[in-house]
């Protein structure tokens, strides 16, 4: 409907431009409210006062002849002046009722828009080192990713999803050390192990398998470290130093081939644990990759060339100083190592050749500190940081009663995304995640999560959709017949306040969808299906449906029939199911 006023608006701004008045804006420039207060209208429009000044016209004049010059449309039945020159809107009761024609009609693509343009759109999210199992962490960005997604599409953008795999660096080797390690705790006891290397059985369980697999393949001399570990050092320099050691009595190939089953089975298991959580990803990008092409090279060899890269202390530095980060950032270590900054830049590099006119990340809260560095290197290389839209979500911490278990990968103990599934269902966890804004704090409430109770917000929703799927359940037993209502006049009947409150709501899903993606905001759409399924359950508990008047009940039928689909295409947009019966 907003829509629809908004054109009204445009066309009577451009009559009055025929008569000499002067207007420049943009249809889509056009904001229309909807109101507060019944009293006050269905919807409001400030657009006499945005334009009033350069109009050289009183605001409250420039409503009036707006109003006056509207386009005669069923959807109004009048307009108001109001205050300093808002212009109030008041619809006509059909012009809500039709909303049931257009959702009957269109089903699953209801909501659909086409503000996205079809503008190539790259979204990367969760992106995990892969050095463990995903945890619970990991999974409020991949349902709130997901989620993006889901109503970016919905509203016209073309959307493709990534997952960067993070195969490459220190991280991967610390990986495959203490799978090495525990590979060799299965032919001999007392094989020393790091605090600081990774724990946890999924280590011990890709080295039973490697033991399996390849048995005594990887034996090596060892005897070296207890030497290493025993040294008076930084416990960073001395994993380090036992990396360089598995490496030199391994030989690269068969480092080699430890490192790729570590990593092959770790990503095996995070891409298992996604899908059981409903996340598909288009592609999965390797930062290895990233060095293999040489694309890390060249783009630190670009930068040299524009002057922004100098030497110091034998390493090379980017000047990103100079583009608005807070420090210069190091792109080459002194030992020759590119960074992983270097890597992101070259990441991001890949982003633009590969045609995405709009990149979206989306990235833990502990990366904050990326975000100016990461634009500058595009700024420097010429691409346009404009494109790039950087979501930071924050932590999510997990209860159990008044308990807060931990997070930690390397020590082992956490919960990890597959044990929360498992515990509360993926709807659950899918609705949970995304009903804070990204950037704010979740405290994630187990015992709720799995509650049948209406306090639990997405079994509220689901009951809402299986409760109206038992009513038409309910209507075949007895017998009644159902035709679903194909024009205006079916639904005249339904003028009843919780009737007229039910299609209020259903008229504004299509606006939640487009305001949930344009602003990254799916909770949008969260606290809007617990809002319709409110007036659902309040307008079941008042009213009867399966009455012996064919126009009546086909006519409530069609209401209840439209919310049931809206609330599944909501649920859909998150990824949670629509259960026919709970």
């Amino acid at each position: 409907m907003k829509k629809q006023l908004q054109e009204l608006i445009n066309q009577s701004l451009q009559i009055l431009k025929s008569e000499g008045i002067e207007i420049t804006i943009n249809k889509n420039d056009i904001k229309i409210e909807y109101g507060r207060d019944p009293a006050h209208g269905d919807f409001a429009s400030n657009i006499a006062m945005v334009l009033a000044k350069s109009c050289k016209c009183a605001p409250r004049e420039l409503a009036n002849k707006i109003s006056e010059n509207l386009p005669k449309s069923h959807l109004i039945k009048r307009t108001e002046i109001a205050g300093p020159g808002f212009i109030n809107f008041f619809l006509n009761q059909d012009s809500y009722q039709s909303v049931i024609l257009d959702i009957l009609k269109n089903g699953d693509l209801y909501g659909n828009s086409e503000i996205g343009g079809n503008k190539p759109t790259l979204v990367e999210f969760v992106s995990a080192n892969p050095t463990g199992p995903l945890h619970i962490g990991h999974g409020r960005g991949a349902a709130y990713g997901a989620a993006i997604c889901n109503l970016l599409k919905k509203t016209g953008f073309n959307v493709h999803s990534e997952y960067y795999v993070n195969d490459s660096g220190r991280q991967v080797n610390i990986l495959t050390v203490s799978v090495w390690l525990r590979y060799l705790q299965q032919f001999e006891k007392g094989v020393p192990f790091p605090e600081n290397a990774y724990k946890g059985n999924y280590i011990i369980n890709i080295a039973i398998d490697l033991k399996n697999k390849f048995e005594k393949e990887f034996i090596a001399p060892h005897k070296d470290i207890q030497n290493i570990l025993d040294e008076k050092e930084d416990a960073d320099k001395n994993i380090d130093k036992l990396i360089k050691h598995c490496e030199s009595v391994l030989g690269d190939e068969k480092y080699r081939l430890v490192f790729e089953t570590s990593l092959e089975s770790i990503l095996s298991s995070i891409k298992n644990d996604l899908y059981d959580f409903g996340v598909k990803f288009d592609s999965w990008y390797s930062e290895n990759s990233l060095t293999k092409k040489n694309i890390v090279s060249q783009c630190i060899s670009d930068l040299d060339d524009k002057s922004w890269v100098y030497e110091k202390d034998n390493a090379k530095w980017f000047r990103s100083s100079e583009l608005e980060d807070e420090k210069d950032r190091v792109l080459v270590r002194e030992n020759g190592q590119t960074t992983y900054f270097a890597s992101d830049i070259a990441y991001h590099v890949s982003k633009f050749e590969r045609g995405y006119k709009k990149i979206i990340n989306i990235w833990g809260a502990d990366h904050h500190g990326y975000i100016e560095r990461v634009k500058a290197s595009m700024k420097a290389l010429e691409y346009s940081p404009d494109v790039i839209k950087i979501l930071l979500v924050q932590f999510a911490a997990l209860f159990r009663g008044k308990e807060k278990l931990s997070m930690s990968t390397r020590s082992g103990e956490f919960i990890t995304l597959k044990e929360l599934v498992e515990e509360v269902g993926k709807d659950a966890a899918r609705f949970f995640y995304i009903m804070r804004k990204n950037e704010q704090h979740l405290d994630f409430d187990l015992e709720l999560a799995k509650s049948e109770s209406n306090d639990n917000p997405v079994y509220y929703i689901q009951y809402a959709h299986a409760r109206i799927c038992s009513v038409f359940r309910e209507m075949k037993e007895k017998g009644y017949s159902f035709i679903k209502s194909e024009k205006l006049s079916d639904l005249h009947v339904l003028s009843e306040p919780h009737e007229i409150k039910l299609l209020t709501s259903l008229a504004r899903y299509p606006d939640v969808i487009e305001n949930a993606a344009i602003n990254f905001e799916p909770h949008q759409l969260a606290y809007y299906l617990k809002e319709l399924a409110n007036d659902f359950h309040t307008y079941y508990n008042a009213n009867k449906f399966l009455v012996d008047d064919d126009i009546i009940r086909n006519a409530r039928l069609s209401l209840i029939d439209a919310t049931k689909q809206v609330i599944k295409n909501g649920l859909f947009q998150l990824g949670v199911s629509s259960p026919q019966e709970m």
